[in-house]
């Protein structure tokens, strides 16, 4: 029988024929520490459910008493380009994530989805070390005007070899099509309704599920939420007008918790490597040295060179709260050495590209959302945020540059509704001082969902993932076993303060 959950305005017609699509069958083997892998196979195109297929790689953390599971806890882990087995294996035990009782009561399944990682996935690169190459080259953010043509040319590069390489998997890409993935996943482990958990880029995830099929949610938790119109068109189209972060005010929630970081480095005291004198005053003086050149300090390889775009990126990197005291460390070092003369050669920072992540993000977020096109509008906003937001404005105008020259685009991407009402009320978890989905976007989500109910940690960081709360997670696990909310006036705060020792 068909859906009619697929007959919605931003879906195409033609995709109520999923429902033909044949049920995968995941045939599991065990893959090491407890964990089970599978494969399954789902339409490319679900307006062709018959047709060609790609792979989705599955893995699952089996529930630890079996006699009293009560299903499926399906789990995106965020991005968009996250490898869920990476990350299930990873962090499938953490205590503050998944807990004992709830793991006793589920099996934790994960996947990487459709363009990522081991399943059929955006290649944009003939080889590792073309892909190695390619991003170790790639000009950093810019602090200031001078640095923008640069990277925005090799923004443009990297949507134009990923329109070259990577074949028609960019035209089916869209989190739409991941969504139906999800339910042919459901479908596969035997469950008539989806339990699921997901983290940052999983929440707008799981509102286009909510809404393309809301009669087969049994629980629903979204942790780290987004604001799904903004995201997807921005409010009052202002989608193809300003860039996608700015709309949605991400820069203010960066700058929120440096405060806070800031404030609680302050009283910490010794326990914090930056904490001596005014630490706000000491953080202005870091860039103001670093507008006029970029500063050298000694690490442990040799010489490091830190131009003010990548102090700001660094500064600004707030998610998760056990990278903080590194945070400060290195801020003090800066300013010990702010009077430095810098090297001629800058080292290059930041991660070796061994996965698709870069790829599948810019795939996946640049076929999902509306963006500006004009290089110009980048431009401009890029020197209005840094009056608005000083310092951290400039990272939510250019952190989706390639996305203004993407080419191919998804035909069955889901712009709205976002209210159809579901068969069970959404929890939606944030923490007070996010980083990356600020409060106010959250707030904002939950109320463009027909049932949803907010709950607010008292904490910093992204997520209860990457801010760990055994609180938090006993709100989340009641909710998922029994479908109880908190009750009014609870609080939950973090673990512990990220610079206690």
């Amino acid at each position: 029988m068909l859906c009619a959950a697929f007959a919605l305005p931003g879906v195409s017609a033609g995709a109520a024929s999923a429902a033909e699509a044949v049920t995968p069958k995941l045939s599991w083997a065990d893959c090491a520490d407890g964990f089970q892998c599978a494969k399954a196979e789902v339409p490319l195109d679900y307006d062709q459910p018959t047709g060609a297929k790609v792979e989705l790689a599955v893995i699952k953390l089996p529930a630890s008493d079996q006699a009293k599971k009560i299903g499926t806890l399906f789990v995106n882990f965020g991005g968009p380009g996250a490898s869920g087995l990476q990350r299930l294996r990873e962090r499938g035990k953490w205590p503050w994530l998944f807990s004992a009782e709830l793991r006793s009561r589920f099996d934790v399944v994960s996947w990487d989805p459709r363009g990522i990682g081991q399943s059929t996935a955006v290649r944009c690169f003939d080889t590792l070390a073309d892909q190695q190459a390619f991003f170790g080259s790639f000009p950093e953010m810019p602090g200031d005007p001078s640095g923008e043509a640069a990277f925005y040319a090799s923004s443009k590069e990297l949507a134009d070899r990923c329109q070259q390489k990577a074949g028609n998997i960019l035209e089916h890409v869209s989190t739409a099509n991941t969504a139906r993935d999800l339910d042919m996943l459901r479908r596969a482990v035997g469950d008539q309704k989806l339990t699921y958990h997901g983290i940052s880029y999983g929440t707008h995830l799981g509102a286009v599920y909510a809404n393309l099929f809301p009669n087969r949610i049994r629980a629903m938790v979204f942790d780290g939420s987004m604001d799904f119109v903004g995201n997807a068109t921005g409010h009052d189209g202002t989608g193809t007008t300003v860039p996608l972060d700015t709309r949605q005010d991400v820069p203010r929630g960066i700058a929120e918790t440096f405060g806070q970081f800031l404030r609680l480095c302050t009283e910490a005291g010794s326990d914090c490597a930056f904490s001596s004198g005014d630490p706000a005053a000491k953080w202005a003086a870091i860039m103001a040295r670093a507008k006029q050149g970029p500063i050298t300090i000694q690490g442990d390889d040799g010489p490091e060179t830190w131009t003010y775009s990548a102090i700001v990126n660094t500064a600004g990197d707030l998610s998760s709260l056990s990278g903080w005291p590194d945070i400060a460390t290195l801020l003090q070092r800066l300013y010990d050495a702010r009077n430095s003369v810098a090297a001629t050669q800058r080292t290059a920072q930041g991660e070796q590209y061994t996965s698709n992540r870069t790829e599948a993000f810019n795939a996946i977020q640049c076929t999902d959302s509306d963006f500006p096109r004009d290089p110009a509008v980048y431009s401009r906003y890029a020197q209005s945020e840094d009056q608005r937001v000083p310092y951290f404005g400039r990272i939510g105008v250019l952190d989706m540059m390639s996305c203004a020259y993407w080419q191919s685009k998804d035909t069955d991407r889901y712009t709205g509704p976002w209210n159809r009402w579901t068969s069970a009320e959404i929890l939606v978890i944030n923490n007070r001082y996010d980083p990356s989905t600020p409060l106010h976007g959250a707030r904002d989500g939950a109320a463009e969902l027909a049932r949803a109910r907010v709950f607010v940690t008292e904490g910093y960081g992204h997520s209860s993932m990457l801010a760990p709360s055994t609180c938090t997670e006993q709100v989340k696990r009641n909710y998922l076993i029994s479908g109880t909310f908190p009750a009014s006036g609870t609080v939950c705060g973090i673990d512990a303060n990220p610079f206690a020792n």
